[in-house]
């Protein structure tokens, strides 16, 4: 089983998706004692899923509170979440870390083509700051497969970076500048560029640092700083093993072993259709030894083609029902 459920790579039709995500809710229901409990608290049987829609997904708080894997030897790796003061830190339990490289190094290959053609600028401090961080072992790999000298994280060093971004504008450099919102922000701040050979990609990471700002009034304000025609988006969590990327307007897709649903906001049961807002439910067939089926608090809705857009997150103080449930 193990094996089958290791070529999730090699998913390529929406009946392949289905076979392999039953597959791999088999397996979870059985080896994961924390899914189990929660499925069995829900009154949701292995017996009884014989659609996608029907698998139970697990609240991601579960990952603050519980040990959420399918096996009990030590992982590889621990990845841990961004968290405020007095907040409880995510904690994935990675068993491979071979899987993890192939989903991500896959998955950008699928949207980008391959690393190699080039370099990667990651601008990521609150993340390098504070380590165990999925994004910022991700950026590291990319960074080494690139192979690009001018390739690698930056923290403040903002003048070193505007002359290096102006370098490989000058050599006609593909290059990647993936940063966290603030930090790009404050790029910016210090000057304006016309970067014709650049995908600015932005992953979030505004929360204790700034005053939010809505997506198109933030993308538009990149859009003129760096003097670019779109922003992409990486859209990824501490708790999953996949990304989903965008190349314009803030809608994102997903690699085909990764699969958004919108749950209701009353009814965290119920799937809703496409194009209403709601819950993020997150299919990730790449996180075999851990859960593949988690239900953020992210809000969006999802469209026929199979895209997706991030809409917000739950305020703690309205969410409902079984959308928080954690035991």
């Amino acid at each position: 089983m193990n094996t089958i459920l290791h070529a999730f790579d090699e998913i390529i039709s929406p009946i392949q998706f289905k076979q392999h995500a039953l597959d791999l809710f088999k397996y979870q229901y059985e080896n994961n004692t924390v899914y189990r409990s929660y499925c069995d608290l829900i009154n949701n049987a292995n017996s009884e899923v014989t659609e996608v829609h029907e698998i139970p997904f697990l609240p991601i708080q579960f990952f603050k509170s519980h040990t959420v894997s399918c096996v009990s030897n030590a992982p590889d790796k621990i990845f841990l979440s961004s968290k405020t003061s007095g907040q409880i830190a995510s904690r994935h339990f990675v068993n491979d870390l071979k899987i993890y490289h192939k989903s991500f190094e896959k998955g950008f290959n699928k949207f980008y083509g391959s690393i190699e053609d080039y370099a990667i600028l990651a601008l990521l401090p609150s993340y390098l700051e504070r380590g165990n961080s999925s994004l910022v072992y991700m950026a590291n790999q990319l960074i080494h497969q690139s192979k690009h000298p001018l390739s690698g994280f930056y923290l403040d060093e903002w003048d070193q970076l505007i002359n290096i971004l102006q370098t490989l504008e000058k050599e006609g450099q593909k290059t990647i500048l993936l940063g966290v919102t603030f930090a790009l922000l404050t790029l910016i701040e210090k000057k304006e560029l016309n970067l014709n050979n650049t995908i600015i990609m932005e992953t979030g990471g505004m929360k204790g640092m700034r005053k939010e700002m809505v997506r198109e009034a933030l993308h538009s304000s990149f859009k003129k700083g760096f003097g670019v025609k779109n922003i992409h988006s990486e859209y990824g969590m501490t708790e999953l093993m996949s990304q989903a990327y965008s190349k314009e307007n803030g809608l994102y897709n997903c690699p085909p072993w990764m699969k958004v649903l919108i749950r209701s906001t009353d009814d965290p049961f119920e799937i809703v259709r496409e194009e209403k807002t709601g819950a993020l439910n997150i299919i990730d067939l790449a996180n075999i030894e851990s859960c593949a089926f988690i239900a953020t608090q992210d809000l969006g809705k999802n469209y026929k083609d199979g895209s997706f857009e991030v809409l917000g997150r739950f305020d703690t103080a309205e969410i409902r029902g079984c959308n928080l449930i954690a035991v």
